[in-house]
């Protein structure tokens, strides 16, 4: 206890990291601090025993520190996870601090009511929708803009170059004495044969098309053909009909003719016969004929 009010002497008249003097009053930015405030009860470098509770990752802790660890720095606190019901690390808290100062107890169960409520609030927080802000970076984007536009410009420079010496190649300008990049004449070749090919493929897809258009045509002209023949066909058995019907006809008329012809004629021989008178004379024999020997 000397120890401890030496500490705070020395703290409270001189320089403290952990400091902070306002106009009303003095804070303590100590993470181990229970009230956040800088006075004799509750500052963690001047109590060699002390205790606070602090949240790592949506869990609480609670840290205690005694007279016996204190040669030691790194084992000075003891750490032990507090249960995420607020009535049992109520209890915990009762358990671990039973023989110790009254007022630690109630910092330590009000600063665990603190933490508590405002992890709920972190959750219903999490559940809702919000708007997230991004900061907008415009010296960066300017930045990534104009070495777009650099290596576009390059890029075009480039290709500009290869096309106008592929050319040359082709012109054979040079001569025999060429010095290009083996890559890029393989690229050259290599867009030559699709060119080459997708004519080929476009060729071949006119011709069929124009096979596909001539069979149509050929179609068109035999149906047309059949048609022409089916008419002419119908058009002979008319004819024939016709001519069957006329020979009738006229057959008949001839017969009629002939008819009135033959009526004349015999009425004619009949008015030129002269009358004939033809007598009979009949004899009547006797009853009793007499038989002749």
């Amino acid at each position: 206890m000397e120890n401890d009010d030496i500490v705070w002497s020395i703290i409270n008249k001189s320089f403290c990291s952990y400091k902070v003097n306002t106009k009303t009053q003095r804070f303590c930015r100590n993470e181990y601090n229970l009230t956040g405030l800088c006075n004799r009860s509750a500052c963690p470098l001047a109590n060699s025993q002390y205790a606070t509770v602090r949240e790592e990752d949506g869990n609480c802790f609670l840290y205690m520190k005694t007279v016996e660890r204190s040669g030691f720095p790194r084992n000075m606190w003891e750490k032990v996870k507090l249960s995420k019901s607020l009535e049992k690390a109520l209890r915990q808290i009762n358990e671990y601090l039973v023989y110790w100062p009254g007022f630690i107890k109630q910092k330590c169960k009000q600063r665990l009511l603190k933490i508590s409520q405002y992890l709920i609030r972190m959750r219903k927080l999490r559940l809702r929708r919000q708007k997230k802000l991004v900061p907008i970076q415009r010296k960066q984007d300017r930045r990534e803009r104009r070495r777009e536009e650099k290596a576009l410009v390059a890029a075009r420079l480039d290709s500009a170059i290869e096309k106008e010496l592929l050319e040359r190649l082709k012109r054979g300008t040079y001569g025999d004495i060429y010095n290009f990049p083996q890559v890029a004449f393989n690229r050259a070749l290599e867009e030559e044969e699709d060119a080459e090919v997708n004519m080929e493929g476009e060729d071949y897809g006119e011709d069929e098309e124009n096979e596909g258009e001539e069979a149509e045509e050929e179609i068109d002209e035999e149906l047309e053909k059949e048609l022409e023949e089916e008419s002419e066909n119908e058009e002979i058995e008319y004819v024939e009909a016709d001519s069957d019907l006329e020979r009738e006809l006229e057959s008949e008329s001839d017969m009629e003719d002939i008819e009135p012809k033959e009526t004349n004629a015999v009425k004619d021989n009949a008015r030129r016969k002269p009358r004939l008178e033809i007598e009979y004379e009949t004899e009547t024999l006797s009853k009793n004929p007499k038989r002749t020997v």
